[in-house]
């Protein structure tokens, strides 16, 4: 069998539970990646309630569509949903970043299940994709392969050569998600090295380009629709413009959220804050 995908699923309540489960791993270590875990569950839960095929129990499935975390700090929010997809057990959560355990601070693919690379190194992930990808499309497979990246690595010339390789090659099967939170380790991506128009450029480079609020649920869906979709030979992007600590309105207004600490006393406030934003 492979997960529930259609409209029937509650994507907003997969959405909001991947917060709480970040949150809660978060308080843990009292630190972490806990905005950007955050600003992407729309597009984690998107990805993994209506738009990719994998079986839970079975996290190596051949069939499986593949999700590459190529920012691998934010691993937190990449076991948020495994966990909420089955893939790996909720009490696990309450070991996060601990020693021998399953979910290190940075995601490690022989560590977790459900991880398909390491992501320790920043700008590679979408040259694995692409050949992932390219070997998929050799095996005759019709399955996609999904790279979730940062506005931050846009800075690496690893990228656009994988999106120059990916565009020569014709890989319709790679559907590439950039993370554009205006945030990095030393201050707004934006300011480090500018990288807009962002989708003009993608678009001369041969990729199929949209550019949606990553945090309105409903254009996620469409536009992983649309990806999925779309006829010509041609690699996809998503574009998605998010806000880093979304869902908890004290984190979104913190300047500097690459990396963040949370006093004790705060972490049953964020999820006050969280479950506040649910029921309104």
């Amino acid at each position: 069998m492979t997960t529930t995908i259609g409209h029937n699923v509650d994507l907003p309540e997969r959405a909001y539970r991947i917060r709480r489960h970040a949150l809660r791993m978060g308080e843990v270590q009292g630190q972490g990646y806990i905005a950007q875990a955050l600003d992407i569950a729309d597009v984690l839960a998107t990805a993994y309630f209506h738009a990719m095929e994998y079986r839970p129990e079975d996290p190596h499935w051949e069939g499986r569509d593949r999700f590459l975390l190529s920012n691998g700090h934010y691993a937190i929010a990449l076991y948020a949903a495994l966990i909420e997809a089955g893939i790996i057990p909720e009490d696990e959560l309450e070991t996060y970043g601990g020693d021998g355990s399953r979910l290190p601070m940075s995601g490690m693919a022989a560590y977790t299940p459900g991880m398909e690379m390491s992501g320790g190194s920043l700008g590679l992930g979408l040259s694995i994709g692409v050949g992932m990808a390219l070997g998929l499309k050799r095996k005759g497979s019709k399955n996609r392969v999904y790279t979730l990246f940062s506005d931050g690595e846009l800075d690496e010339g690893s990228v656009w050569e994988a999106i120059m390789s990916a565009a020569h090659h014709k890989l319709d099967n790679l559907i590439g998600i950039i993370d554009v939170n205006n945030q990095q380790a030393d201050g707004p991506s934006t300011e480090m090295l500018g990288f807009e128009p962002l989708v003009p450029k993608l678009e001369a480079f041969g990729w199929f380009t949209q550019r949606i609020d990553g945090n309105d649920i409903e254009a996620v869906r469409a536009a992983f629709d649309a990806a999925k979709q779309h006829p010509d030979p041609q690699p996809r992007m998503i574009v998605c413009d998010t806000r880093m600590g979304c869902g908890v309105p004290f984190l979104e207004a913190r300047e500097k959220s690459h990396f963040i600490r949370v006093e004790e006393h705060e972490w049953q406030l964020a999820l006050d804050a969280l479950d506040a934003g649910r029921t309104a």
